[in-house]
């Protein structure tokens, strides 16, 4: 297993330029959305293995059966998470803080957590959530070094190659904290 560097992380979709035309099944309704979101799966795991290397090859069937199970998968945590926040908006409107901390501290590491086991149960074992506090400091790195990420490609989107390669490395440094974590 290889150490993710910021420079690997850059270069991860341009070792493998071609398999950046993936997100064109971006422009095609539900099946090529589906098909992306389980390639998003696979790129995810790929990252949880620590092959940092390229972009995996896309494979359609395989990828829209895989995007669409993890979509049904996920609507059990989807909802509740709706109904909890409407019931801390019910209570208090000055309780949205709570959502802030949830969107940063809770979601992305319980959403990698869930890619990995793939399983609805995944997304409610919060217990895993003790590996974001006991490396606190580098859970918060990793997210800094997400939006760094984030801010590059954004700045390359102009030349379009930004947006795929934000699209297809999103979570790849959380996805490397919770590898290193789980250890």
């Amino acid at each position: 297993m290889s150490d993710l560097t910021f420079k690997k992380a850059f270069n991860f979709c341009l070792n493998r330029p071609k398999g950046m035309l993936n997100i064109f099944w971006v422009f095609v309704p539900f099946t090529g959305w589906f098909a992306l979101g389980g390639y998003g799966v696979r790129i995810i795991q790929q990252f949880l293995k620590g092959d940092f290397k390229e972009l995996p090859k896309f494979d359609f069937t395989p990828d829209l059966k895989l995007g669409f199970s993890m979509f049904l998968k996920a609507l059990p945590f989807i909802f509740s998470y709706i109904i909890l926040l409407a019931v801390l908006w019910a209570i208090d409107p000055r309780l949205h803080w709570l959502r802030l901390i949830t969107e940063i501290f809770v979601i992305p590491f319980m959403s990698i957590h869930f890619v990995n086991k793939m399983t609805v149960a995944s997304f409610f074992e919060f217990g895993v959530l003790k590996h974001v506090l006991n490396d606190l400091g580098g859970y918060l790195m990793a997210l800094l070094k997400e939006i760094l990420l984030g801010i590059l490609f954004f700045i390359l989107s102009f030349g379009l190659i930004g947006f795929p390669m934000s699209t297809f490395t999103k979570n790849i440094f959380l996805a490397d904290f919770y590898r290193r974590s789980m250890k």
